[in-house]
């Protein structure tokens, strides 16, 4: 247990907030913990953004400064924040002192980091600048036997990204559509000892158009894993019905940034 009160290892918050106030109810799903919803700080070079359906000619968003959007979602003590490195993702290239400014501006908070990770080394790599934990998507399908290395060697601290278009897996930087079905993804992971999924519905990520529940209970249901879902996501109500899934929570950019579901909803 860290002094902050946050439980080592996947760095899920425990116990009563520092600053003594109080804490809202949380939004609970079907398993034994809160919702969580997860605020996202995407990054394209050094500027906070958010693209439409991964399209990186449609930045649709600009957000400033990362380290201050990071602050800021931090001051309301969410589980954890989510930053992806877009131009990582792509290249297939890591910023670690990226990553480490972003750990310091969060405050304590735990960073679940993502984009550019193409090995191990990678991984631990982001793990030792200070993220909590990392999102694996291309390398964890890249060979047979990269999911049973990264599960063996990451355990908890590692989230596999399941990112769908069309039903089938996309990879780097959601420019290459793989073969491999969201479904045959899901049952790897399990089989392979992975912990826990991201999925993001491509084609609604950033559009505010609603969750893609369909895909999100084919990923559950054929992984048996906790599922964070992605995508579309653009009220209240879509988080309430993302709970209601049995889903371990949500990752939420857009609708933060324009008031749509206001920062109380990612306390914990």
């Amino acid at each position: 247990m860290t002094s902050s009160g946050r439980q080592e290892g996947d760095g899920r918050p425990q116990g009563q907030r520092g600053d003594g106030g109080e804490r809202p109810q949380p939004v609970r799903g079907l398993g034994a913990g809160p919702f969580l919803v997860i605020p996202a700080v995407d990054l394209l070079g050094e500027e906070a953004v958010r693209l439409e359906q991964g399209d990186f000619e449609r930045v649709s968003l600009r957000a400033g400064d990362p380290a201050a959007l990071v602050a800021r979602f931090a001051a309301a003590r969410p589980a954890f924040i989510h930053v992806v490195d877009l131009e990582g993702a792509r290249a297939g290239r890591i910023r670690p002192a990226l990553i480490g400014r972003l750990v310091v501006a969060a405050g304590g908070v735990p960073v679940q980091a993502s984009g550019g990770i193409r090995s191990l080394a990678d991984a631990r790599a982001l793990l030792a600048a200070g993220a909590a934990r990392v999102i694996v998507g291309t390398a964890a399908f890249a060979e047979p036997g990269a999911l049973e290395a990264y599960a063996g060697a990451l355990g908890e601290r590692l989230v596999v990204a399941v990112d769908a278009r069309r039903g089938r897996v996309v990879l780097s930087g959601w420019e290459r559509e793989s073969e491999l079905t969201v479904e045959e993804a899901a049952e790897r992971c399990a089989v392979a000892g992975v912990r826990r999924l991201h999925c993001t519905a491509v084609e609604r990520d950033g559009t505010m158009a609603g969750p893609d529940l369909e895909l999100l209970a084919r990923v559950r249901d054929r992984s048996g894993l906790p599922v964070l879902a992605a995508g579309g996501i653009r009220s209240e109500n879509d988080l309430a019905g993302l709970a209601a899934l049995g889903l371990e929570g949500a990752v939420v950019g857009r609708a933060l940034l324009e008031g749509a579901i206001p920062l109380s909803a990612i306390t914990v």
